[in-house]
């Protein structure tokens, strides 16, 4: 099933599709229908009793660390970013007016269900709710290291768009052969699949899991291929992963 937040009618809905609508589920308006056209796309994720953590990949494709003319890690190489840089879909991510150079990266996200913590590769699947698509933005102009973006690189207000739909776990039965695509005003510029993550999801999880706890409603952001281009003010970026969806998204002057 895919599931949605949403801004409708001045107030905050859990929605689901259905049929090429949304099915609001909860509070007054449940079983009323709407159309994609009609509301403000949230990122779609449940709020959480504690602070959400965000942990997000770096150079987990070789073909992507090649691009960038870095070694691919022998570890997962992984940095923090915080819940304010999430926006939903059909939002406007702002670009600096002094950059040179911003790109997106369409990356399959992974939602922790249950608790975590010493999990085994074996049974990491088990600890996921659902998957959606986020678009990782980063402005190289401030990169110091490849290897520790640092704040202003990654964890930017309006830069990691998120959705449209969290989609069940059980709904997508193998989530490492999965094809990626990114467009850029309708040109293909990025185009991949999941098979090719250095680090799989399970080892992940494994991965993290060992130094420190996973909650119910974290995101491992999984990493990007290669295919990253310069965008600017005016234009519509579409990262689109199989079965998952696919997350439009409009570059603003900041």
């Amino acid at each position: 099933m895919k599931h949605a937040r949403i801004a409708w009618s001045g107030a905050i809905h859990d929605a689901v599709e259905s049929d090429g609508q949304l099915l609001l589920t909860q509070g007054p308006h449940a079983s009323r229908r709407v159309g994609f056209d009609e509301v403000v796309w949230l990122p779609p994720l449940a709020p959480t009793a504690q602070a959400r953590t965000v942990i997000a990949l770096g150079l987990n494709y070789a073909d992507h660390a090649k691009e960038l003319a870095f070694k691919a890690p022998e570890e997962p190489l992984a940095f923090m970013k915080s819940q304010a840089s999430l926006i939903g879909h059909k939002a406007f991510t702002k670009r600096p007016a002094d950059v040179d150079y911003m790109h997106y990266e369409c990356e399959l996200a992974v939602v922790i269900g249950r608790t975590a913590r010493h999990v085994k590769k074996t049974d990491a699947y088990d600890y996921i709710t659902g998957y959606t698509v986020a678009n990782d933005y980063a402005i190289r102009d401030y990169l110091e290291n490849w290897y520790r973006p640092n704040l202003r690189v990654k964890n930017r207000d309006t830069c990691t768009p998120i959705g449209p739909w969290l989609v069940d776990a059980a709904d997508v039965p193998n989530p490492m052969a999965l094809k990626l695509q990114t467009t850029v005003n309708g040109k293909v510029t990025q185009s991949g699949s999941t098979a090719d993550m250095i680090f799989d999801v399970p080892t992940l999880i494994e991965y993290f899991s060992s130094f420190m706890t996973l909650n119910p409603g974290d995101l491992i952001l999984t990493g990007t291929p290669d295919g990253i281009v310069n965008v600017e003010p005016g234009d519509v970026i579409v990262t689109e992963i199989e079965d998952i969806g696919a997350l439009t998204n409009t570059i603003v002057a900041a």
